[in-house]
């Protein structure tokens, strides 16, 4: 494999003392799992959180060899990890599509729809700005791998998949979240792993801070 691509940092795990395997997706070769050399160093560790986008240099010399990747910074999502709120919508989108994905399958739609999620997270001043575009990008996972049909709604009770099928139309942040406890079991049942457990809490988590933001929306309303 030899590639030199923008891509997605979406996990990172260690491996030995200073090392770590990341996981990026990438448009032209989907989802790539590779070695950093010094990835926990005080270097490379900024470069490896889930959400920034790098320049990626991946090399292995056989098929079946693990990649080397050199990564080059492009944008950092940094300041947002300290933002509640900000960063468990990053840690939710980051986890699912390293989740859900198979390795080294282009899905050109999933890279730019994360990648354009991801800028709104970091750039609208309220989730209100973004939270449209998390449903529109579960759905459109749950399409590209093949679970947008009526027979995955009617598996869970939902009758009529068309609701998840398209774009869903959303009018405010409540609406949203309940689009999202819709689509919350479609996407632990096809996208995510039963023994995957923590990464559904990371998704409860962010649901659970958008719910107390629309809670105080309403409080602030009815005063």
């Amino acid at each position: 494999m030899q590639l030199r691509a923008p891509a997605i940092v979406v996990a990172s795990r260690p491996q030995g003392e200073t090392a770590v395997i990341a996981r990026m997706l990438t448009a032209e070769a989907g989802l790539v799992a590779a070695y950093v050399a010094g990835g926990r160093g005080r270097l490379l560790r900024p470069v490896v959180m889930p959400g920034n986008l790098v320049m990626a240099d991946i090399r292995s010399k056989s098929e079946g060899q693990l990649p080397f990747a050199r990564l080059e910074l492009t944008a950092s999502r940094g300041p947002w990890l300290s933002e509640p709120l900000p960063a468990a919508a990053i840690a939710w989108t980051c986890a699912l599509t390293a989740t859900a994905l198979p390795e080294r399958q282009a899905y050109p739609a999933v890279h730019a729809a994360l990648a354009g999620l991801l800028d709104a997270i970091c750039s609208a001043p309220s989730a209100r700005g973004w939270v449209e575009g998390l449903v529109a990008y579960e759905t459109l996972l749950l399409r590209e791998m093949g679970y947008g049909g009526d027979e995955a709604g009617n598996a869970d009770g939902a009758g009529d998949a068309n609701w998840y099928r398209g774009r869903p139309a959303i009018a405010d942040l409540a609406s949203g979240l309940e689009i999202l406890a819709r689509l919350e079991r479609p996407v632990a049942r096809y996208l995510i792993a039963e023994t995957r457990a923590d990464v559904m809490a990371a998704r409860r988590q962010l649901c659970e801070r958008l719910a107390r933001m629309d809670g105080q929306s309403d409080s602030r309303g009815e005063s």
